[in-house]
């Protein structure tokens, strides 16, 4: 007899999953809107949710805002050094896309599968640890 659970029976998981695909979709697809219905589950959430949900839930939003915060920050210190007519601001930009933005979609891929699989997920070098 099998005693290990499906992750759809686990506490936290549907909330889990939303958690890492609303970050993936305000990285991807719609930038700021899809934040808002993040922060919101985030703010209802954040306090009573499952160990998995609280887990997903505090490292996306945290990400997102860290991610979004870096990329307003870089784009405007570089257009601040050089302005839009400046040929190396396009250059500064789209490697901040190719390197940073395509890392934290590869982290939310990551953290999107183990949301699925019913795990815990810290994004490296910037999430914060879970509480189990």
């Amino acid at each position: 007899m099998n005693a290990t659970r499906e992750p759809a029976e686990i506490p936290g998981y549907q909330l889990a999953v939303a958690a890492e695909s609303l970050y993936l979709v305000n990285l991807m697809l719609a930038p700021g809107l899809a934040f808002m219905p993040l922060a919101w589950l985030w703010l209802k959430h954040r306090r009573d949710a499952a160990p998995l949900a609280r887990c997903h839930l505090d490292q996306t939003f945290r990400v997102s805002l860290i991610g979004g915060t870096a990329i307003v920050v870089a784009i405007a210190l570089v257009i601040a050094a050089g302005g839009l007519d400046w040929a190396w601001t396009w250059v500064i930009v789209v490697l901040y896309f190719t390197l940073i933005h395509s890392t934290l979609i590869m982290f939310g891929m990551v953290g999107l599968a183990k949301a699925l699989s019913g795990k815990l997920y810290v994004y490296p070098l910037i999430g914060r640890r879970c509480d189990e």
